[in-house]
Formats: structure tokens, C-alpha cells, sequence
């Protein structure tokens, strides 16, 4: 795979990131992207309660019980 990549955006992608080589920095870059896209959806389940015991009744109800 090839592609063009503007230097200077690369270049201070590689600062922020702490990167030493291209490869390096295009890989963390999709980990940070990864990883975000992972907390937005976190944070949209919780709100929604999607997919969650949270929203069941029932089980909330014995959750702080012994």
C-alpha cells in the first residue's frame, strides 16, 4: 500500500505522539482513533444503558444487598 502523506502534518502528529518513524506514527494514530471510537461508544452505552443490568430492575434491586 502507498500513499501521499503531508510531512509537516506527519511531522506533528510525530510530536504529539512521541513517535520516532512514519510507521510508528500512523500506527499509534489508529490506536488513538481506535481507542476513542471505544470510549464514545463506552460512554453511549452507559448513557443509553444498552445492553446493561443497570436498567433491569430487578437485579439493581439486590445489587448493594449481601
Amino acid at each position: 500500500m502507498s500513499v501521499e502523506i503531508n510531512e509537516e502534518l506527519a511531522i506533528a502528529v510525530q510530536r504529539v505522539l512521541s513517535t520516532t518513524t512514519l510507521k510508528e506514527t500512523i500506527e499509534e494514530a489508529f490506536r488513538v482513533i481506535l481507542r476513542a471510537e471505544a470510549r464514545r461508544e463506552e460512554v453511549q452505552a452507559l448513557s443509553t444503558m444498552s445492553g446493561m443490568d443497570l436498567a433491569n430492575q430487578d437485579i439493581m434491586s439486590r445489587a448493594w444487598h449481601s
